[in-house]
C-alpha cells in the first residue's frame, strides 16, 4: 500500500449499513491515517495530486466517496448530519479507531460535525475554504446541481481569484488533475448534486440561538486555511472559526480564493508539517508534565 500513489492507488471497496463505499488508500503504513472529506459536487478525481502525494509522505491517505457521490453506492442525504454518520460508518467498516479529519468547503462542514459527534474518532482537524454552521453569507445561492456541465469554467471563477497569477496557478491545477489515466471516479450525479446543496444551504442556516455555541466543543487542534479573496465562503468565516474554536490557527493566503491551498500548496503543505510537528511536540509536553506531577505526587 505504502508504494501507492494519488495516480496508481487501486479503488476499493468497503461495505457499512448496505452502502458500499468507494475509496483509496496510500501513503505511509501505520500512522494514524488522514481522511479527506470532498467539497460540494466533486469525487475522490477532485484532489490536487501534488497535495495528496505530498501529504502521503508522512501519512497514510484516505480519500473516499460518501454515499451516494461518484463511485459509491446509496443516496447522497440532504444535512450534513446525516452525511456525517456515513462518514463514520466508512471508517467503522474501515477498522479505523482514530483519523485526522482534512475538510474542504462541504468536507469542512463534515469534519466539525465530527469532531463534535465523535471526539474520540477525530485526533486532528486540518478545514479549507469552509465555515462555521450558521457562518456569515452562507446561502450559496450562486451554487447550482449543474455545475458539473462546465466543470473548467467553474473551478477557475470559484477556486482562483480574477489575477493572471492565480489564473496561472488554477490552469496548473487542472493540468495536475489529470494525471491518473486509468481507474478514474465516476461523475457525481445531478441527484447527489441536489442533495449536496442542501445540506450546505441548511448548514448556512443561522438558527435562532447559539450561533457559534458549539464550536467551543471541538478542542482537536485545528488548522484553518482560507484565501482572502474567496468568493464561495466569505473570508470572515474562517475568522469566526479561529475566534471560537478553543485550540485552533489561521492562516490566510494572498490574492486566493476558494482554492488557496492548490494556488500556494508549497507553502500549504509547509504549513501542515508545522502543524503536525507543533501540536506533537504540545502533546508530548503535555505528557511529561503529566509524569512529572504523578511523580511529585
Amino acid at each position: 500500500m505504502s508504494n501507492d500513489t494519488h495516480e496508481t492507488a487501486p479503488t476499493r471497496f468497503v461495505e457499512a449499513n448496505g452502502i458500499r463505499y468507494a475509496y483509496r488508500r496510500f501513503g505511509e503504513a501505520g500512522t494514524v491515517p488522514l481522511l479527506l472529506l470532498e467539497y460540494f459536487n466533486s469525487n475522490m478525481d477532485g484532489w490536487d495530486p501534488a497535495v495528496t502525494n505530498s501529504l502521503a509522505a508522512d501519512h497514510e491517505v484516505i480519500l473516499f466517496d460518501n454515499a451516494g457521490v461518484g463511485a459509491s453506492g446509496g443516496e447522497t442525504p440532504s444535512t450534513v448530519r446525516e452525511m456525517t454518520e456515513q462518514c463514520v460508518a466508512f471508517c467503522r467498516a474501515l477498522g479505523l479507531t482514530a483519523i485526522h479529519a482534512l475538510g474542504f468547503s462541504l468536507g469542512g462542514m463534515l469534519a466539525q460535525q465530527l469532531a463534535v459527534e465523535h471526539p474520540d474518532l477525530v485526533q486532528r482537524l486540518i478545514l479549507l475554504g469552509t465555515g462555521p454552521r450558521g457562518g456569515e453569507g452562507m446561502t450559496f445561492t450562486e451554487l447550482s446541481a449543474e455545475e458539473q456541465a462546465d466543470p473548467v469554467a467553474f473551478l477557475l471563477g470559484a477556486f482562483f481569484s480574477p489575477s493572471q497569477a492565480s489564473q496561472a496557478a488554477g490552469r496548473q491545477y487542472m493540468k495536475r488533475l489529470e494525471s491518473r489515466k486509468k481507474d478514474r471516479d465516476l461523475p457525481v450525479s445531478r441527484s447527489s448534486a441536489q442533495a449536496q446543496l442542501a445540506a450546505i444551504r441548511e448548514w448556512g442556516t443561522i438558527p435562532p440561538s447559539g450561533r457559534y455555541a458549539a464550536l467551543k466543543n471541538i478542542t482537536q487542534p485545528t488548522l484553518i486555511v482560507h484565501g482572502n479573496k474567496d468568493i464561495v465562503v466569505q473570508p470572515i468565516n474562517a475568522f469566526i472559526l479561529a475566534q471560537h474554536l478553543p485550540n485552533a490557527q489561521l492562516i490566510v493566503y494572498s490574492d486566493s480564493s476558494h482554492g488557496a491551498h492548490y494556488q500556494h500548496a508549497r507553502t500549504f503543505l509547509q504549513h501542515v508539517e508545522l502543524f503536525f510537528a507543533d501540536t506533537c511536540a504540545q502533546l508530548a509536553e503535555s505528557s511529561s508534565g503529566s509524569v512529572k506531577s504523578a511523580l511529585a505526587s
